[in-house]
């Protein structure tokens, strides 16, 4: 009973760290950040809002796999 309770725990974690790597490389990176107004030329538009949520979430599940490959394994004795 009890190997069930923490298998969820173990799952949450990880998407818990997962989160704060996107949150660290998102902001290292300006990655989700809208461009700001400037006076004279600007290069590319801004990208859209659905541009911005795909990047992101393509992001976390990179994180996510990141953070699962590097995970103990559940059975391993630590």
């Amino acid at each position: 009973m009890d190997a069930l309770s923490n298998a969820g725990l173990g799952a949450r974690r990880n998407e818990d760290i997962a989160l704060d790597l996107l949150k660290f490389v998102a902001a290292t990176a300006g990655v989700g950040k809208t461009a700001v107004p400037s006076t004279g030329f600007s290069g590319a538009s801004a990208p859209k809002t659905e541009e911005q949520v795909a990047q992101l979430l393509a992001l976390y599940s990179r994180c996510l796999k990141a953070v699962q490959s590097k995970a103990p394994e559940a059975g391993a004795a630590q």
